[in-house]
């Protein structure tokens, strides 16, 4: 409740000011409606017809009544990407290097052309009406990359995929359009769509949780489970897995990493870009986006870097190149984008800016040292700000280092460092003038597109872009698939202690029926295991269900700052005054049993001390944590993090370093275990089961 009531205090306190500044009719932003976008014809070209040329069945995407060689599916791909290209206007290059965000409409519904509303009175209206127009994107802007940012039941987000894309069919050269989508499978939402929780996909714990149960074949099952659910709905990309070392406990971004260790981190990388991908990309496949290059989990003081006070990344214990050994494995496993972190990563190069303006990160590391011939994607929002913070905007862009560059000079500098697409970003027209000016070479662009276009081809895009509106039930939440996940939530926790009754017996498991006290469960669910009392003193026993805790934000230089410090986990990680003072009052009346979820390493001395059992989780459902309290299935889970025994461990720790807490309260791997190891099997069983 605490983490919501400050997640909501951000969020209104976001669209007050907001309100007030579109009644003040304030001139918030940089660039305006383009020409682009006054008239866009509702239906600017034929629908695609499928045709056939020599016993060859081909869409002729650009209405020609020909077979083009980007059309004919039997073609040598690097022939079918130079032909797209050298049929391309600069405007249409340009649009596929910027990947927005989009939501779906209403009941599956896109905004028709001829509805668009005129030019806004404000611009901070407009950037909200563009972000949900996907036509003026797609058809005015030459967009066709965008990342849903909202879940609806499955059939409508299959209508809305195919309408659009029956849209983009309508275009010109009929490139098909490729929608993206951060992690879905979570019971937690995560805040700003980091983590989206959706009702049409099984519910796995996050990321953090595949790496506590530390088995592979499970992560790598779990990709390919996912990838099914994301095609079935017409997600071809993925915006993950994050590759960032989890080194910062008080980083905000910890759920979703694979903990602290590279080896573990790499391990399970590899596995899940195999589950996602396969072991080539092909029309079975989602693209993976590995996230952020070269690595953003060493973080100054634990501030996350979409914020301008958290822009620096800090490697006191000079291990740099520690950070970048998890995405060796994922290029290892063929990861074919990357996502780029937004930090300055300080005293690494010579010059300190953000990464996707660091030539040296991108070009010479990225590109040359490692071999990463594949797309380069810039995190949202790095080139076009969004009003006055100070002298450089109230939203400024994530520019750290080159905020006094003009957003000309920004794509220029972007582009010269090695991005080749521009993440939540969708003003083209500045990028397209640079080409026509002859500053930004054309072939530079092309080198860009060529990257793009090579993934949209695998994924068999311009053969078949469409999802099937009649078996998508057959691949969604399958039975197995949830039961699976099911057992993956129960056994990913992590058994820290369990004390000894006074018969000499462990505490854990509890026995059925018992007087139960709780609190941050769900009673109807709970009362299936026990007999729920009011009170502590009436109790046999009490469970608690707790996180980390959050600190409310303390920054109020900017909408910005307030917004991303709102709703990241943030601040001490320990609990204080009368939130500890309640938790020990209940577990001095009866014996406790803590379950705490880990979204980032807690600090949890006196509850450790005074707890009967206390066991960790990592975004799971109620149902699968008293599985386990009450023995119906055994916590298998291994710290991914180690636990330190107080804030002035933290602050002494080095950002880049793990495992460097001084005298951990639980160090790194830490896990006990039931008596009852003969359930082990259940996982394995349940994974030969799960077949496409």
């Amino acid at each position: 409740m605490k983490y919501l009531k400050y997640s909501l205090y951000g969020l209104g306190l976001t669209l007050l000011l907001a309100i007030t500044l579109i009644g003040a009719r304030s001139a918030l932003f940089l660039h305006s409606e383009s020409q682009l976008d006054k008239q866009i014809p509702a239906n600017q070209f034929d629908a695609v017809a499928t045709l056939e040329h020599n016993g060859i069945k081909f869409r002729d995407l650009n209405k020609n009544g020909q077979l083009d060689t980007y059309e004919n599916p039997q073609a040598e791909l690097e022939a079918r990407i130079q032909d797209l290209i050298s049929q391309m206007t600069i405007a249409e290059k340009v649009g596929l290097m910027f990947h927005t965000q989009v939501d779906i409409g209403p009941n599956g519904s896109l905004t028709e052309p001829a509805k668009i509303a005129p030019e806004p009175a404000v611009n901070l209206v407009f950037e909200y009406t563009l972000h949900n127009n996907l036509p003026r994107l797609l058809v005015a802007r030459h967009i066709n990359h965008f990342n849903v940012i909202n879940s609806v039941p499955a059939a409508e987000m299959i209508e809305w995929h195919n309408t659009a894309q029956a849209m983009a069919e309508k275009t010109r050269l009929g490139i098909p359009v490729s929608f993206s989508s951060d992690p879905r499978h979570s019971y937690h939402d995560a805040g700003l769509a980091t983590s989206l929780k959706s009702l049409n996909m099984s519910q796995w714990p996050e990321a953090i949780g595949l790496a506590a149960l530390d088995d592979p074949a499970i992560t790598e099952q779990f990709g390919r489970i996912a990838n099914l659910e994301y095609r079935s709905v017409g997600l071809r990309a993925a915006l993950h897995p994050m590759a960032d070392l989890a080194t910062e406990p008080r980083w905000g971004r910890t759920m979703g990493t694979f903990g602290e260790d590279a080896d573990l981190a790499s391990r399970h990388l590899y596995a899940y870009i195999q589950g996602f991908q396969g072991k080539q990309l092909d029309d079975t496949s989602v693209i993976t986006v590995t996230k952020h290059f070269p690595g953003g989990g060493a973080v100054k003081d634990g501030y996350d870097t979409h914020l301008y006070h958290g822009r620096f990344q800090a490697y006191p214990g000079d291990n740099f190149d520690y950070h970048v050994k998890p995405f060796e494995a994922a290029f290892a496993a063929g990861s074919s984008q990357i996502m780029t972190a937004y930090g300055v990563p300080t005293g690494q190069t010579d010059e300190e800016v953000a990464i996707s303006y660091n030539s040296w990160v991108l070009t010479d590391l990225l590109r040359n040292k490692l071999g990463f011939d594949g797309v380069a994607l810039s995190d949202w929002g790095v080139i076009t700000p969004r009003g006055t913070y100070n002298q450089y905007g109230f939203m400024p862009a994530r520019a750290w280092g080159v905020l006094d560059l003009s957003v000309k000079e920004r794509f220029v500098k972007a582009l010269d460092a090695g991005i080749d697409q521009f993440g939540g970003e969708f003003i083209v027209e500045p990028l397209v003038e640079l080409v026509e000016e002859g500053v930004v070479a054309e072939s530079r662009i092309n080198l860009s597109v060529t990257r793009i276009l090579r993934d949209k081809f695998r994924l068999g895009l311009f053969d078949n872009p469409y999802v099937s509106t009649e078996d998508w039930q057959q691949h969604l939440k399958t039975p197995d698939a949830v039961a699976l996940a099911e057992q993956v939530q129960r056994q990913s926790q992590v058994l820290l202690k369990n004390t000894l009754n006074s018969n000499q017996v462990p505490v854990l498991p509890l026995q059925q029926n018992i007087k139960l006290y709780i609190e941050g469960l769900d009673a109807d669910i709970a009362a299936n295991y026990a007999h729920i009392v009011q009170t502590p003193e009436a109790a046999d026993f009490a469970i608690l269900r707790l996180r980390t805790p959050v600190e409310p934000s303390q920054i109020r230089s900017s909408l910005m700052d307030t917004m991303f410090d709102s709703l990241l986990p943030r601040g001490d990680l320990d609990f204080k005054g009368e939130d500890l003072a309640h938790i020990r009052d209940v577990m001095s009346k009866v014996p406790t049993v803590v379950s705490i979820y880990l979204e980032r390493p807690a600090v949890i001395p006196e509850i450790a001390e005074e707890a009967a059992a206390l066991i960790a989780n990592f975004s799971i459902t109620d149902k699968a944590i008293l599985d386990v309290v009450f023995g119906k299935d055994s916590p298998k889970g291994k710290l991914p993090f180690e636990l330190p025994a107080s804030m002035a461990a933290v602050e002494s720790q080095f950002e880049d370093q793990p495992y460097d807490s001084k005298a951990p309260l639980f160090p790194f791997g830490f896990g006990l275990s039931y008596a009852q190891e003969n359930l082990s099997q259940k996982v394995f069983a349940a994974v030969e089961s799960v077949e496409e």
